[in-house]
């Protein structure tokens, strides 16, 4: 079973950002890289499931004509709302959603799998990935990123996502960054 969500919504009530993505060397640093991983300049759509507090949201926002970013957990959607329009970006869109639910858009050009993956268990993987990857035009970009480490609050490790997606015949791996905390890959659908 994934992680459920009253799990998020206690972790943003001892704090606003509890993974520290706004200010930590590490997150910083990693979503710098993951933008810069992205094999074209430009995107239409982007769909950015997870968005906490909307730091790597802003980013993609310069790099896409369009971002729908979700989160199951109110105060970081609020959070993350409030980031986008206090950087002036018109064209990111944020709510309080899963993953899976119903979004404006049939396709996207760019999917965002980014620290979240590692909360559903290794066995239900595959049928997230089945439903996920299809919003993902022939051609277009799915890049992912995770945490290395293990934690008690995760169902499976990093290794276990990046596992899954080596394994999907609708990906073609274009590139692999591996350092000592995080696993970048972009892949082409």
């Amino acid at each position: 079973m994934s992680t459920p969500g009253h799990y998020f919504e206690s972790m943003y009530a001892d704090s606003p950002d509890p993974w520290d993505f706004a200010t930590a060397w590490y997150e910083l640093r990693r979503y710098g890289l993951l933008v810069a991983s992205l094999p074209e300049q430009r995107y239409r759509v982007c769909f950015e499931p997870a968005c906490s507090v909307g730091v790597l949201t802003g980013m993609l926002a310069a790099r896409c004509d369009e971002v729908h970013a979700v989160d199951v957990v109110d105060a970081a959607t609020e959070q993350a709302r409030l980031r986008i329009s206090r950087a002036g970006l018109t064209n990111a869109h944020i709510r309080t959603a899963d993953a899976l639910d119903p979004w404006p858009h049939a396709t996207c050009d760019l999917l965002v799998l980014s620290e979240f993956l590692y909360y559903t268990p290794a066995s239900e993987l595959d049928d997230l990935l089945s439903d996920l990857l299809p919003l993902v035009e022939p051609g277009g970009t799915v890049v992912a990123c995770h945490w290395l480490g293990r934690s008690s609050d995760h169902a499976c490790t990093g290794e276990d996502v990046h596992a899954a997606l080596a394994e999907r015949r609708d990906l073609t791996l274009l590139s692999h960054h591996r350092e000592e905390g995080f696993l970048l890959e972009v892949f082409r659908r």
